[in-house]
């Protein structure tokens, strides 16, 4: 009887990233369209490590990230899964819910009316 080694296999390599799930990217998605449509983002990226996963917000496809939107397991009992970054580092907010932490984002869409 022949023993086979044990092989990498991307599924055993996904299981060490961390990644959005279907329902964390359709809110996140969500936002990103309307901010299409009104014209303030253009571009994303989508980074899944090993600690984080991460999604980018570009005004322009050559910059730097406007915002990011960070999942973090490690900070679940402290002070929330995720985090919106800005472009200088500064977290914007921070919190357990998706949505609660996007709603920073969703202001910038409200422009009062002159």
């Amino acid at each position: 009887m022949s023993v086979i080694p044990p092989t990498p296999f991307p599924a055993e390599r996904l299981a060490e990233q961390v990644a959005f799930d279907r329902t964390e990217l359709g809110v996140i998605l969500t936002l990103y369209g309307r901010m299409v449509a009104a014209g303030e983002w253009r571009d994303y990226g989508i980074s899944c490590l090993r600690d984080a996963a991460i999604f980018s917000i570009f005004r322009r496809t050559a910059e730097h990230p406007i915002y990011r939107i960070e999942k973090r397991p490690r900070l679940r009992g402290r002070q929330g899964l995720y985090s919106v970054i800005g472009m200088d580092g500064q977290i914007l907010k921070r919190g357990h819910e998706l949505p609660t932490v996007l709603r920073v984002l969703e202001r910038k869409l409200i422009r009062p009316v002159d």
